[in-house]
């Protein structure tokens, strides 16, 4: 169960930024960013699929709208051991050909209920569902109510529902993540209607008092801008909301303990900024918040030194 739980974001939760949260919290369910299921069925699967076995649970996320294609690329994540399999549902994208995906799918809620039944026939892990509370302008609960059930018909327990609407048309994906309203008591309607699923609630939160808010009605939270730049809020998520007896680790600890990762990264000839460039937000609130963020952006980026590194943590406070 994703009882907390950081979102997949396109660009951002690739491995290296993964591995860089998951020193900060043991238990919070990681996802990764959305991988096309073309791309596995046509492309370097090792590329697009690997990651260090420190970074579980994660699921990864799919976009696809074709079952068969969906099936096979499922198969294969299988083989990478991931703790489960999500369906993308919710990207606004007005993209409608087949071969595409995101939120127009809920156009089409037997569509996705084939998807589900095709990608969960072949696969032990769960596959779960990640969808919009509606489409375009129409607020209409009785259109999410009946997307959800079509779905659950089907065998499908997990929904995570961001509480937006996707705009389809005239909005782009970063205002659809902005302008749209939330509207959480219709996630929490679903949880009422639909008592038997997990449902896990997804949009605009950003403190421990959203968390413990949505919690009272929903089984589960995903973060995902704040998860990114303010990682540090987990720092205790892992003793709040999973009864972990260790001690929080601080901000200072967690950039030291990335070193051996980019030791390893080095080795293996991986630009330093693509790790660093997911840290910058670990100091967030800290009075060296900007000393940090400019050494991770511009200094690495002109060595590509891993003393640069060690020097910054040398004169680094903890916070």
């Amino acid at each position: 169960m994703d009882l907390i739980a950081v979102a997949p974001m396109l660009d951002w939760s690739d491995r290296h930024y993964r591995f860089f949260m998951r020193q900060i919290t043991q238990a919070t369910t990681l996802y990764t960013e959305m991988v096309v299921a073309d791309a596995i069925i046509h492309g370097n699967q090792q590329k697009l699929l690997e990651f260090n076995s420190a970074e579980q649970p994660v699921i990864v996320q799919l976009g696809g709208s074709d079952p068969k294609k969906l099936q096979q690329a499922s198969k294969v994540c299988q083989e990478y051991n991931y703790a489960g399999i999500n369906l993308n549902v919710g990207c606004p994208s007005d993209r409608v050909k087949s071969g595409n995906f995101g939120a127009c799918l809920m156009q089409d809620a037997n569509l996705v209920a084939d998807c589900y039944s095709a990608m969960q026939e072949v696969v032990t892990v769960p596959v779960s569902i990640k969808h919009r509370i509606g489409l375009n302008y129409n607020n209409d609960y009785g259109f999410l109510r009946d997307f959800v059930g079509s779905i659950a018909a089907q065998g499908c327990t997990k929904f995570i529902v961001h509480a937006r609407n996707a705009v389809l048309t005239g909005l782009s994906p970063k205002q659809n993540r902005e302008i749209p309203p939330l509207n959480y008591e219709y996630v929490y309607n679903l949880k009422r209607d639909f008592p038997g699923c997990e449902i896990v609630i997804n949009g605009g939160v950003k403190t421990i008092v959203d968390i413990d808010s949505h919690l009272k009605q929903v089984d589960g939270v995903m973060l995902g801008r704040e998860a990114y730049y303010n990682p540090y809020l987990f720092s205790n998520f892992d003793q709040l909301y999973f009864k972990h007896q260790a001690k929080a680790i601080s901000r200072k600890q967690v950039a030291e303990q990335m070193l051996p990762y980019l030791y390893q990264a080095q080795k293996q000839n991986i630009k330093l900024h693509h790790i660093t460039r997911h840290m910058i937000g670990l100091f967030h609130g800290c009075r060296q918040a900007k000393i940090w963020r400019y050494q991770l952006t511009n200094g690495i980026i002109k060595t590509n030194a891993i003393e640069t590194y060690t020097e910054l943590l040398n004169i680094m406070d903890e916070c």
